[in-house]
């Protein structure tokens, strides 16, 4: 069942019109399609720089990211769950929270989450959300995904109890542009959770025959982007987790 979120442009925020095909723009006349089930909100030519990049590089990887990431992770920790839980701690989760994971991937963490909330997911490849919808599913959860950029989210302002985004922001076209998307959307007050791979990390593993992929001719040097949020942001904090391979990045939006 949809949830009770709606869509808006992700370019103009202003409100959609459902239609059999898709999401329309009454002001641009513009439809965002519906394709296997998942409104895509990508303007035409909107995926650009290294967005481009890893989007094709999530599609074909999205086969296997399930069974490698918790190789990885049972090799570094023991388990998927005990990795994935180090992060988790940082979010404030609550039964019935309104929870939008940026980036979703294939949904990897909400197996792990507390599964009494209305889970949101949005995701540049649509291989790894096709994969997110088949794990929600087996999970039952109430979910709903799209198909689009974390620069131009396609929600309303001040609408999530919980926004996290884990793995991917380091390699944005524009990280600035997505961390004030996420905060337009969080409701105020809100802590923000925003985790990704280290430089230190990325380094070790740019000449891997496997993760040089994703590694190598990287866009940037690798830091917590604590200097790319928007003014006003309280509590903010960076700390580096599972022996200094991840970074947490966390802040609160402020109170009106």
């Amino acid at each position: 069942m949809p949830l009770p979120i709606p869509y808006q442009d992700p370019i103009d925020q202003g409100p959609l019109i459902p239609e059999a095909a898709g999401f329309r723009n009454p002001r641009t006349a513009f439809l965002y399609p519906v394709c296997n089930g998942t409104p895509v909100f990508l303007p035409e030519n909107a995926v650009e720089g290294p967005n481009a990049r890893y989007q094709s590089l999530y599609d074909r990887f999205a086969p296997f990211y399930d069974f490698s990431t918790r190789l990885y992770a049972w090799w570094k920790s023991g388990a998927d769950a005990t990795r994935r839980r180090i992060y988790h701690e940082f979010l404030e989760v609550r039964p019935g929270a309104s929870f939008l994971e940026v980036s979703v991937g294939t949904g990897a963490n909400w197996t792990y989450l507390n599964r009494e909330m209305d889970f949101y997911g949005l995701d540049l490849s649509a291989r790894m959300l096709a994969r997110c919808r088949s794990n929600a599913r087996r999970l039952n959860l109430r979910f709903q995904l799209c198909q689009g950029l974390a620069e131009h989210l396609p929600y309303p302002g001040s609408a999530f109890d919980i926004v996290f985004h884990m793995g991917g922001i380091n390699f944005f076209t524009d990280p600035a542009a997505a961390l004030r998307e996420m905060v337009r959307v969080a409701k105020p007050g809100t802590r923000l959770v925003v985790a990704d791979e280290t430089e230190a990390l990325a380094r070790r593993y740019e000449n891997n025959i496997i993760a040089r992929a994703f590694f190598r001719n990287r866009p940037r040097t690798i830091v917590a982007p604590a200097s790319l949020l928007p003014p006003g942001m309280r509590e903010i904090g960076v700390q580096e987790i599972c022996g200094g391979e991840l970074y947490v990045l966390t802040f609160r939006k402020p109170e009106p």
